[in-house]
């Protein structure tokens, strides 16, 4: 045998690790987004910090892509701006059911969506997830409850429907951005200029309704200099740069090998929460962020042939 043929299978799997690498990134992002978000948000400033968290990096990317943006087609245009409003859903209702629920809940929940992908997934493509796929994921998720024990989970109620609706409204996200055929080929940077703008739109709208809560200007106004910087991460890390890489990973890999590597995102809030925030994991956390690896890395391997 060659040495060619001897290393022909590492190019697949650097190809896959390039891909891999920035998702796993984002979930990091968004795991230490939670203690930002914790330091921002009441249910009276959802809408109104969901409005400048969006407004703040959009105008910097419409001047940046301007030359860009007037080449999407009509269709590339309307795919977009759908991706755009389920976005908005998105973060409605993961912001809302944060805000009415402990953060415990909401961490096991929204892993959910690594169980939700592959699911919805098979559906579509009408075969059934392989058994490994869906062994890892429930590792996984059984990491996290592991995980967030710490805390203790909490009788469910009207926040944990919030965020079982966001897993739902990330796996549909996921999908739509591999399954809509006019982006395929897009420019990643306009797509996520017009699905910014799209989300944005479905805030400013909610936001000009009385008693939604405190209007934009107001929140700002009252923002000091620790509460910008903690804006400021939510806008480039965890929205553009986030969203950006997703739309570009989703396209060179399976929704359900990226749905498994942003669920590890319980884990990094966990840590962000131990580096930052001065919590501490016992002996069953630490198993619970080993299963969540060892399930992630393992329901890689299994849609590794599937997204090479």
């Amino acid at each position: 045998m060659s040495s060619s043929a001897l290393l022909a299978p590492a190019a697949p799997r650097r190809a896959r690790l390039a891909a891999d690498l920035p998702v796993l990134a984002v979930a990091v992002v968004w795991g230490g987004s939670y203690l930002a978000a914790k330091g921002l948000t009441t249910a009276h400033t959802v809408i109104a910090v969901l409005v400048l968290r969006f407004a703040l990096v959009l105008p910097v990317l419409v001047v940046a892509g301007r030359q860009r943006l007037r080449a999407l087609t009509a269709r590339q245009l309307s795919g977009a701006g759908l991706l755009g409003l389920v976005l908005g859903g998105i973060f409605l209702l993961e912001t809302y059911g944060i805000v009415h629920t402990s953060a415990t809940n909401a961490g096991l929940i929204i892993s959910l969506t690594m169980i939700f992908t592959p699911l919805a997934e098979a559906a579509v493509r009408r075969e059934a997830p392989s058994g490994a796929f869906l062994a890892g994921a429930a590792a996984s998720v059984a990491g996290v409850v592991l995980l967030t024990q710490g805390a203790g989970l909490t009788v469910p109620g009207a926040g944990d429907l919030l965020i079982l609706g966001a897993a739902l409204a990330r796996t549909l996200h996921v999908l739509l951005m591999a399954r809509i055929t006019s982006v395929r080929d897009a420019d990643s940077l306009s797509l996520t200029t017009v699905q910014l703008g799209g989300a944005v739109l479905v805030f400013a709208v909610l936001a000009a309704v009385p008693g939604t809560g405190d209007s934009p200007w107001a929140t700002a106004a009252a923002f000091g200099p620790a509460q910008w910087a903690g804006l400021a991460f939510l806008s480039v890390f965890c929205t553009l740069f986030a969203f950006f890489v997703q739309m570009w990973a989703v396209r060179r890999s399976s929704p359900s090998r990226v749905s498994l590597l942003l669920g590890t995102e319980p884990l990094w809030a966990a840590a962000a929460g131990i580096a930052i925030g001065g919590e501490h994991l016992g002996p069953a956390g630490f198993l619970g962020a080993a299963l969540v690896l060892g399930g992630t890395a393992w329901g890689r391997r299994a849609v590794g042939g599937r997204s090479g």
